[in-house]
């Protein structure tokens, strides 16, 4: 990473507050804590200031003057990002986007809502329960994650096995681009060939390529009230069958996995009970959508058959809403939970059939070189996602603990790129991963890349250093 950008200077600061007023323009040292930052904990935040524009002409404003100022900006939504990607750590001015919060120009026929790009996530998943219908994107940070930093990063969550991930719920998106420009990209419409789909570019490219300011989302109909199974799994090849059985036979809507040490760092910390007295090394949650009011019966019927195949040693099936969220909380609060441990996250990903001995392959490099270390698996298995995190042990030195953190995660990359998995399934490059962006992009793949954010940001403002090094970039 490059040394510290030049600071912003007085005169730059004077204009800033021109366009959206003294009082959207931050300074202290606590909003530059505050805004500098996501949830990585790996690089101190140093932003040289802090906007708040309140209109999408505001933002097309700051964006021209910092293009023509040489002034880097660093897009910021609810920064929960776990790569680095919304973190200012070298006097950049982060544009955080929390006032473009509107929602409108809903459309009951299309099923699309138009959304500003500061909208929580959960702000839209209410609105979508108000009209009758559903958004899907569901993940941990829902309360407090935005919209266009989920497009920014394509976020997945627990519901891509049924869902997809955000991309395929965007309909159009409207970006300022490094020079400034506002484009409006695929303008809701379903059928678009005409020409390149720029939207689909800009989806997952972590601010690189301009500001997201506002992105028409397609909404679902209503699933009637889910199933949620918790299941007991001796190794991860029994997780693999319980899932063809359960997938072949029901609507999943989810299946997720997680460990024994998870599961104890979830009851321990937050209060929570065992989902049965059984303790087995892994554990499957499944979530089914009961569309014809069978679901229950048939998932009894298949958890039957797990167990006398040997693929389930126990389990237990919500029976009613408020089970079923309890028994979510013990996949989706692990996350929060082993955050005091500061860990070290590899989010790989493989396709769904060659899971089994790709995590055995990583598993055993794992063992060997973090014998001294507190390994917690969990992640969205149903479609190839598995999240290895390293808990860092107390007194040992942030520095010491990346370093070999870091040493053993080329070795499970290598494992990474002979399955032809991604080093990265859901959490973006960022600063975090981009030394290891070779293991799942060829150098040609990176080249196209690089060509792509010359043509949107010519001048290389939009939050540089990020998926690759600006001294990278096309000049």
């Amino acid at each position: 990473m490059k040394e510290t950008l030049p600071a912003i200077d007085n005169a730059i600061l004077s204009r800033l507050e021109s366009i959206v007023g003294p009082e959207r323009l931050l300074k202290d040292e606590e909003s530059l804590q505050r805004y500098g930052r996501d949830w990585t904990r790996v690089y101190a935040p140093s932003p040289g200031a802090v906007v708040l524009p309140g209109s999408v002409e505001e933002v097309q404003a700051v964006v021209r003057l910092a293009a023509a100022e040489g002034v880097a900006i660093v897009p910021s939504g609810g920064r929960t990002g776990l790569s680095a990607g919304a973190v200012a750590c070298r006097g950049e001015l982060v544009m955080a986007l929390d006032r473009l919060n509107d929602i409108g120009d809903f459309n009951p026929v299309d099923r699309t809502v138009r959304c500003g790009a500061g909208v929580v996530t959960q702000q839209l998943q209410e609105f979508a329960a108000a009209q009758g219908l559903y958004y899907p994107v569901d993940f941990a940070s829902s309360g407090s994650s935005q919209i266009g930093g989920n497009v920014s990063t394509n976020a997945g969550g627990i519901k891509v096995i049924r869902y997809g991930m955000t991309r395929d719920w965007v309909a159009g998106i409207k970006l300022v681009d490094g020079t400034g420009e506002l484009l409006d990209l695929n303008r809701g419409l379903v059928k678009n060939n005409a020409g390149y789909d720029l939207r689909q570019l800009v989806i997952g490219a972590e601010g690189t390529l301009g500001v997201v300011v506002e992105v028409t989302m397609r909404l679902a109909a209503a699933p009637r009230e889910p199933v949620v199974l918790v299941l007991g799994v001796p190794d991860m090849g029994a997780i693999m069958r319980v899932l063809g059985v359960y997938q072949g036979a029901l609507a999943l809507g989810a299946f997720e996995f997680f460990s024994e040490p998870a599961l104890q760092k979830v009851i321990e910390h937050n209060g929570l009970q065992r989902p049965f007295e059984t303790p087995t090394d892994y554990y499957a949650l499944l979530e089914i959508e009961d569309q014809h009011g069978a679901g229950m019966d048939r998932a009894l019927e298949l958890f039957e058959h797990c167990v006398e195949q040997g693929w389930a040693l126990d389990g237990v099936v919500s029976q009613s809403v408020a089970q079923a969220e309890s028994l979510w909380r013990l996949r989706e609060d692990i996350s929060e939970t082993i955050s005091r441990w500061t860990p070290y996250k590899n989010d790989i990903s493989t396709v769904v059939s060659r899971i089994p001995d790709f995590l055995a392959e990583v598993e055993a490099v794992v063992s060997q070189n973090y014998p001294d270390f507190e390994i917690i698996w969990f992640g969205h298995i149903g479609d190839g996602n598995v999240h290895l995190n390293v808990l860092k042990p107390e007194g040992l030195p942030m520095d010491d603990f990346q370093r070999r953190c870091g040493d053993v995660s080329r070795w499970v990359f290598d494992i990474v790129q002979r399955y032809g998995g991604s080093v990265s399934a859901e959490h973006g490059i960022g600063l975090l991963k981009k030394d290891y962006l070779h293991f799942s992009r060829s150098a040609h793949e990176v080249a196209i890349m690089r060509q792509v954010k010359q043509a949107f940001d010519p001048r290389g403002i939009m939050n540089p250093g990020k998926i690759f090094d600006a001294a990278d970039s096309v000049k």
